[in-house]
């Protein structure tokens, strides 16, 4: 029984994802499937890849040498495909790409129709999550991160940055004031994040402290857009970045806070990938349509 690329990318995805299950989603297949092409990888091959529990598996000696040359091979396969588009000028495959839900609602999905209409042959996968994932683990081909980088093996590219704003909704001044000082936020509602910290180092300054100031939120949540949600509803006094705010700002809807306190603070906005090869055309595509679109905002502070 001869072994097919399409099994060897099974393999790979659950190796890479950590379980059948997450292989099966990632690849749009049942559980059982994926299990099916394994004992089928594994009868083919006549050994035994995986040893597998009901709360683990883990790689046999042959599973690992294994693993080193499926990769080379399944990375082969794909750049034999998008060879192939790129000879007929048109980029194609499947494309994952992982943002934050804010920048997936407002400068991602806003644009989607025009960058099929250039790129028709390119399957999107849009996925959000608020946190830096692994993009290896959720086989992600390229990521929208927001904010200083941390030192990684990932490739990155600048697309633009975005200035954090205090903001609150009309209504919500109306009924509890605008604060004049710093120190006149403690008498408010302030909207913050539930994780990281970092995301609570306002850009502004009590009059007595050197240090930016750092809020305990009445009312946190994990996203960006929640919180600018419950600002628009007029809960609190929340700081954004303006990619997210600027129409929001420009039509009244939410209004800036301490603008002559607020010190000048930009969050860079990057793309990241992994690149072990040729960056893939379909990849290459959309961060140079990313890079484009966001050099034609006007909140884009490069």
């Amino acid at each position: 029984m001869m072994t097919n690329s399409d099994d060897l990318l099974t393999f790979v995805t659950v190796i890479d994802s950590g379980s059948i299950s997450a292989a099966a989603e990632q690849l749009n297949l049942t559980p059982s499937a994926v299990s099916r092409t394994l004992s089928r990888l594994e009868q083919s091959l006549e050994t035994t890849l995986l040893n597998r529990t009901t709360r683990r598996m883990h790689l046999t000696e042959e599973g690992r040498f294994l693993l080193e040359h499926a990769r080379i091979i399944v990375a082969r396969m794909q750049a034999m495909q998008e060879t192939l588009a790129t000879r007929r000028q048109s980029p194609a495959g499947r494309l994952r790409v992982n943002a934050a839900s804010p920048f997936m609602l407002h400068m991602i999905v806003p644009y989607i129709g025009a960058f099929r209409q250039h790129y028709p042959h390119i399957q999107l996968q849009l996925n959000t999550h608020d946190l830096n994932i692994d993009l290896l683990e959720q086989s992600t081909d390229v990521a929208i991160r927001i904010g200083t980088l941390q030192n990684s093996t990932l490739h990155a590219r600048p697309l633009g940055s975005s200035a954090l704003n205090l903001l609150a909704s009309p209504d919500y001044l109306s009924r509890c004031g605008m604060p004049q000082t710093v120190s006149a936020l403690d008498g408010h509602t302030l909207l913050g994040f539930t994780q990281p910290d970092s995301l609570n180092l306002w850009p502004v300054r009590r009059a007595d402290a050197a240090d930016r100031l750092m809020i305990t939120p009445d009312v946190a949540a994990s996203s960006g857009e929640t919180l600018r949600q419950l600002a628009l509803a007029g809960q609190g006094i929340v700081c954004l970045s303006e990619f997210m705010t600027y129409e929001d700002i420009r039509d009244g809807r939410l209004v800036p806070i301490l603008p002559m306190l607020t010190e000048k603070q930009v969050q860079p906005i990057h793309a990241v990938y992994y690149r072990n090869s040729p960056l893939a055309l379909r990849i290459q595509s959309f961060i140079d349509f990313m890079q484009q679109t966001l050099a034609a905002q006007p909140w884009n502070r490069r």
